[in-house]
């Protein structure tokens, strides 16, 4: 690690290219149509980038987007040129460095040059373009941030702006099966928890308490249209949220209560929370936020197929209508490897 001042990921990445980039490429091709980004993998991209993040994998940076029939032409040689021509270091950090965690693996530059159209597939796990509904939920919502979140330093050609509006969120009807299935998942295991306790199992109510927590948590993205990233920063992007300085005493009472009570009471309470800010969206008539016995048992719960079912009733796509509310593939996966590697999908 450099004693260099820590510059956010991004900052460096514009300093790359308007310092350095973009003075290479005026010089040595001249009308040269591309984009220049900071987008994909890395902490930067979503902002949360941090002094502990320049250990690995982290320091100047760029994507160039050519059209394709000019990356394939012209690859091998602007990364020679950018070899040859960029500086060593660009505010105190090296332009050149190792990848992974191999002290003794390659050294390089990390400007990347793509054709737009190869990398969305790449990224996405398929093909970007005008997507269909089974390829909305088949994206990662992390690959999705990843891709929408960033910066654009310029774009000579608009089709990378154009993609990321594209692909900025959800259309409505994914939307609201993906919420359905949100509110599904709570609805199936709301009740364990009480249960769990009942028989003496105080670590299961916990365990299924923690499962809900992040259950709210996701949910709360997806009505304030927001990508859920992966876990390692799930609780920095909620924490962005508009209703997590409301929500957010309710979840960690959850989290730390010592017993089943307590921390049905802080369930409870983040149920109510999570119900107003589904109704504040105005997606489906008014559904009643208040908690109630789950059935006769001396729990108390949202009964959160209610909005389930408010839900599927706005539904008018007949695909959306016909699939089993299992949902995206962020709500049916829990594989991080195949959340940050999509194609690894593909069968």
């Amino acid at each position: 690690m450099t004693s260099a001042p820590f510059l956010p990921g991004l900052e460096l990445s514009r300093l790359l290219y308007e310092e350095a980039v973009r003075p290479v490429l005026a010089a040595a091709h001249p009308g040269l149509r591309y984009a220049a980004a900071r987008v994909g993998a890395g902490s930067e991209v979503l902002g949360l980038d941090t002094p502990r993040s320049t250990d690995h994998d982290w320091g100047p940076r760029l994507d160039l987007f050519l059209p394709a029939e000019d990356a394939a032409r012209l690859r091998p040689a602007l990364t020679r040129l950018f070899a040859e021509r960029l500086p060593g270091t660009l505010r105190g950090r090296p332009v050149r460095y190792r990848t992974g965690d191999d002290p003794s693996g390659p050294v390089e530059h990390r400007v990347a040059v793509h054709d737009l159209a190869g990398w969305l597939t790449d990224h996405l796990g398929r093909p970007a373009g005008d997507p269909r509904t089974a390829d909305w939920l088949a994206f990662p919502q992390q690959r999705l941030a990843e891709l929408t979140g960033g910066a654009v330093f310029h774009d000579g050609t608009g089709e990378l702006a154009a993609a990321r509006a594209a692909l900025a969120w959800y259309p409505d009807q994914v939307w609201r099966y993906l919420l359905a299935c949100q509110w599904q998942r709570i609805a199936q295991e709301e009740a364990f928890t009480g249960r769990c306790a009942e028989v003496g199992d105080e670590l299961g109510s916990a365990v299924t308490a923690a499962r809900l927590v992040r259950d709210l948590m996701r949910l709360c993205l997806l009505l304030e249209r927001r990508y859920a990233p992966y876990g390692k920063w799930l609780g920095s992007a909620f924490a962005r949220l508009a209703v997590a300085p409301r929500l957010t005493p309710s979840l960690r009472g959850a989290l730390a209560a010592d017993g089943h009570p307590e921390r049905e009471r802080h369930l409870c309470a983040a149920y109510g929370t999570a119900a107003a800010l589904h109704n504040a969206t105005g997606l489906t008539p008014p559904v009643d936020p208040a908690t109630r016995p789950y059935h006769s048992r001396p729990y108390r719960v949202l009964r959160a197929d209610r909005f389930v079912h408010a839900l599927t009733a706005t539904l008018t796509d007949p695909l959306l209508r016909a699939r089993p509310l299992t949902g995206g593939v962020d709500q049916w996966v829990d594989s991080t490897d195949a959340l940050t590697s999509p194609s690894s999908l593909r069968v």
